[in-house]
């Protein structure tokens, strides 16, 4: 169920829908939100990210709870399990991998930041906070939103690491192992940005202004036209 609802093409649909297009064909050819704002505006953009993030909390904190009163029963037996975390990061990552490799959209999908902000939101809000504030003072200060992405999922799992042993919070040891893997996978689908950012070529953010996307900018007239 989670794989299913994380393969839901948002961006691909809000392209369609909106553009008539399919978005892996422009600009970056990432189907996500950055490549939704870049192309088609921010009222796309925020709409598709909306709905990627709630595709990763959904997946981590409801249906992971519908799995937990299906089968918490026979695995119950088991003292030494602590099933419901567990099944919240692997609900969590089904969405993530839907999101990457959609089966509506020929498993051709985005690079899955937006899902699994939102899955680890539905496991553990604070540490997703602190990670938005690192993203944001990246993305504002560099411009690329690509790096920000990067570093955001680099310094996660650091995160949960610190609040666990530092400040002695109650986070079990599965959610650090899955949010580093999670961590590991965004950043090995972000290989192409680390190799444009390495070139010097990678587009930033020319402006902070509501976008209103490259599209729409195409169709308006030339001067003089």
């Amino acid at each position: 169920m989670s794989y299913l609802v994380g393969s839901i093409p948002s961006s691909i649909w809000v392209g369609k829908l909106v553009k008539g297009v399919d978005i892996r064909n422009h600009g970056s050819g990432n189907a996500g939100a950055t490549n939704t704002f870049r192309l088609l505006g921010w009222k796309p953009g925020v709409s598709v990210l909306a709905i990627d993030f709630f595709k990763g909390y959904a997946s981590s904190f409801w249906i992971s709870q519908l799995a937990y009163h299906i089968g918490s029963g026979p695995v119950s037996l088991f003292d030494f399990w602590d099933i419901a975390p567990f099944l919240s990061i692997v609900c969590g990552i089904a969405a993530v991998i839907g999101h990457m490799f959609p089966l509506y959209a020929n498993f051709d999908g985005g690079k899955g930041m937006a899902t699994a902000a939102g899955m680890l939101c539905g496991i553990e809000p604070i540490s997703v906070a602190i990670a938005a504030v690192v993203f944001a003072i990246v993305m504002f200060s560099s411009r690329y939103v690509s790096l920000a992405s990067l570093i955001t999922a680099f310094v996660y799992p650091l995160v949960l690491v610190i609040l666990r042993y530092v400040f002695g919070w109650d986070i079990d040891g599965s959610i650090l192992i899955f949010g580093a893997v999670v961590g590991i996978g965004i950043i090995v689908k972000h290989r192409g940005n680390i190799k444009r950012l390495m070139q010097g070529n990678e587009n930033q953010v020319g402006s902070f202004k509501p976008a209103v996307g490259w599209l729409n900018k195409e169709e308006k007239p030339q001067s003089g036209q």
